[in-house]
């Protein structure tokens, strides 16, 4: 089974609140699993790291090792320590780019490809990424007005 992943990372601060997610297309360019998540204070890289574990981590989880995988990502960086170009330096990126490589290992094939950021799916990933930082900036937003008001009232 052929596989087609598009993968995003996104952090608002370096380090700050961040989000991964990825869009998995089958042979057929349909879409068979989308999925965004929340990581908490995160740099960017390393939420594109988590990005490609979680797809590869479902890709494996629904095809087993049989698929053939094709990744897209944004991330120039990540793309090339994925392809070995660039050496992993920072430490808790290099504990990431393990997990990520030795799961890239158990499929039948695995390629890693850099693409603009401009990509239509990296594009449909990144506004899912965006609209959840959104919400959760929201809710603390939400959370900080309730506490304030809560102090005023003597509540808090």
């Amino acid at each position: 089974m052929k596989l087609f992943i598009y993968t995003d990372g996104a952090a608002r601060g370096n380090p700050g609140p961040s989000a991964s997610g990825y869009l998995i297309l089958d042979k057929d360019k349909k879409t068979v699993a989308k999925f965004s998540f929340y990581n908490g204070e995160r740099t960017n890289n390393s939420a594109e790291y988590l990005a490609i574990i979680a797809a590869l981590k479902k890709a494996h989880g629904e095809y087993g090792n049989g698929a053939e995988i094709e990744l897209y990502s944004d991330s120039e960086l990540v793309v090339n320590q994925l392809n070995m170009n660039y050496k992993v330096r920072e430490r808790k990126l290099k504990v990431l780019y393990e997990e990520a490589s030795g799961l890239a290992k158990k499929f039948a094939a695995c390629v890693f490809i850099n693409v603009p950021r401009e990509n239509v799916q990296i594009s449909a990933v990144d506004r899912e990424l965006n609209k959840l930082l959104d919400s959760i900036k929201k809710d603390e937003n939400d959370i900080a007005m309730i506490r304030k008001a809560g102090r005023q009232e003597g509540l808090f």
